[in-house]
């Protein structure tokens, strides 16, 4: 959508004296509405422009343009606003923006520069957003928006979410035969006295467990990376408690998408690994699983002798064939294996760069735990405060060993009393660091695809990064931001990140437009460089109005622009077809 504003001047008298102002008008709601008003100044002001007019243009305004008619040309063919509305119909005495709306220029800000709602208006006008889907902006307030979300039920939530799907899977008809699933959260700030059943303090994946935080989980179509479903969970939920609430629901929904009897395979996380979570699994007569096992719980598996690994054929792979550079190929062992009451195919893969960094941060972890026990075995010898009983001491050390992340039977502690003096001496467990040190770098994959190939099964779990690289998104300062948290009920947490991942499904259909057209750029190094395409105000030598236009973009802008159906004319005048 763009929309043509119309420019003039207009004056007004004050005390006697005239000013003069340029105006926009733009229909908004059907109506013909002043959506910008510029002071020029007094009549001397105004004659002095005059006079440099006919020397030269004269900019009044710049605008934001090319990231915001990107974003807001991606919802095109869905029309959030609209499934909003079909669910959450206007009040009779609504004015202003619908809840549809209010979500999609929520949904539009995310993906060009997050911010808060209290932001919102002062953002949206500096942006060109008059000419591209016309809106009151003094309306897009925070206060309304909470009137406006407080009105949405989760039900209502949920179910706009399964229909924003449904039609995503309709626009891109692609095939569900592997789906990968992982989950993230997200902390707050939200004080303990603040009621909330989804803000729960947990294990959270940054290491801010003294927050409280939301928890998402998130699944994505193998073949296009978009997303296919999404679930928002309290913080304090285990992965594994969460995989075996939604399961049902889950697989129902791609199933009801696919409309097809092929199986599904889902590519899942090793926290998400339980008895009850596998024998659901087996059951189910259409899904099958691919999941990692911690090498923790499988030590003698993890530490195979590398003669028995072969490299795989992936693409990394090849590429660092070409470039020599064979000795860091990832190569794997399989075999066989009873894991959760069944014989499951079994790979066990090793990665020498990342071996090699595992190795170094292990390292400084047990050298970074010997310097602490040699300053706890000096504060016992001189009897510190505190450092008296070898219980609280032993109390320490593994919360150190918490902290670090490392597991505590790497170093062993010992006390003794003598003559009424509590002595600490401690050395490292030899046996266990080896045994630790022979399954960096590897990772086991179990899968009940058994007749897949080791190169299959490999890929697949290599695969799910990509839902990771999402969540990283989302993390992102600008786009998506789902956090900050700044909303403080779980109604609006629930609008907050519907929201959220909307922007992202959008930005991933922006990467696959241009990637069929052959630009293989991040949704977020093309917003960045569509943020620097201005729609700018002026007043013309030769015009006897002042008039919007585009500036001419540059060899990228110009490529996203026709990649979908769109150029600028020497004129400055955004034109469709080629």
């Amino acid at each position: 959508m763009y929309t043509s504003t119309m420019a003039h001047f207009h004056t007004k008298t004050k005390k006697g004296r005239p000013y003069l102002y340029v105006r926009e008008i733009a229909r908004v709601n059907g109506k013909p509405t002043v959506v910008s008003q510029i002071y020029l100044g007094s009549p001397e002001k105004v004659a002095e422009l005059a006079t440099r007019r006919s020397v030269g243009d004269i900019q009044l305004s710049v605008q934001e343009f090319g990231s915001l008619f990107l974003a807001n040309h991606m919802d095109s063919d869905v029309d959030f606003a609209s499934i909003v509305n079909s669910l959450v119909p206007a009040d009779p005495k609504e004015k202003g923006p619908s809840v549809g709306e209010y979500f999609l220029f929520g949904v539009l800000n995310r993906m060009v520069e997050a911010k808060s709602k209290r932001a919102l208006p002062e953002w949206y006008g500096t942006t060109a957003i008059q000419s591209i889907r016309p809106v009151d902006v003094s309306a897009l307030t925070s206060e309304r928006y909470w009137a406006k979300w407080d009105r949405v039920s989760p039900k209502q939530v949920e179910e706009i979410g399964k229909r924003f799907f449904a039609r995503i899977w309709e626009i891109e008809k692609f095939s569900a035969d592997c789906a990968l699933f992982d989950t993230t959260n997200y902390y707050t700030f939200m004080s303990s006295r603040t009621k909330s059943d989804l803000a729960k303090r947990g294990n959270n994946k940054e290491g801010r467990h003294n927050l409280r935080q939301v928890g998402l989980g998130l699944l994505v179509s193998r073949s296009q990376r978009l997303p296919l479903f999404y679930s928002v969970y309290p913080g304090s939920m285990h992965d594994s408690k969460l995989f075996d609430k939604i399961m049902d629901e889950m697989f129902g929904i791609v199933a009801g998408f696919q409309q097809t009897k092929e199986r599904l395979t889902v590519v899942i996380d090793k926290g998400m690994n339980s008895e009850p979570n596998m024998a659901w699994l087996d059951e189910h007569p259409k899904v099958h699983f691919v999941t990692a096992y911690s090498p923790y719980f499988a030590e003698e598996l993890a530490a195979t002798s590398l003669e028995r690994f072969e490299p795989v054929e992936t693409p990394k792979n090849l590429a660092l064939s070409r470039i020599d550079q064979d000795q860091d190929r990832l190569v794997a062992y399989r075999t066989t294996g009873e894991f959760w009451g069944k014989k499951r195919a079994v790979v066990v893969t090793y990665n020498p760069p990342t071996a090699r960094k595992q190795e170094y941060v292990f390292d400084q972890k047990l050298e970074q735990i010997r310097t602490n026990l040699i300053d706890m075995r000096a504060k016992v010898r001189d009897k510190a405060p505190q450092w008296k009983d070898q219980d609280s001491i032993r109390e320490r050390y593994h919360r150190l060993c918490e902290y670090l992340h490392i597991d505590s039977g790497y170093y062993e502690l010992s006390f003794e009393t003598v003559e009424k003096r509590l002595t600490m001496s401690f050395r490292k467990n030899l046996y266990r660091t080896e045994n630790k040190r022979k399954t960096l770098g590897r990772s086991i994959i179990i899968t009940d695809n058994t007749d897949w190939t080791t190169q299959d099964i490999v890929q697949v779990h290599l695969d799910r990064c990509e839902i990771e690289s999402g969540f990283r998104q989302s993390k992102d300062d600008d786009l998506v931001g789902v956090r900050p948290i700044r909303h403080w009920t779980d109604s609006k947490i629930r609008c907050h990140l519907l929201t959220c991942v909307v922007a992202l499904t959008y930005l991933r259909q922006l990467e696959l437009r241009l990637q069929e057209k052959g630009i293989h750029r991040t949704a977020c190094a093309v917003m960045e460089e569509m943020r620097h395409l201005h729609s700018v105000l002026l007043l013309e030598s030769g015009f006897r109005d002042p008039r919007r236009k585009l500036e001419q973009p540059s060899k990228t802008q110009a490529e996203v622009l026709q990649v979908l159906g769109y150029r600028i004319d020497k004129s400055g005048v955004l034109q469709t077809g080629e």
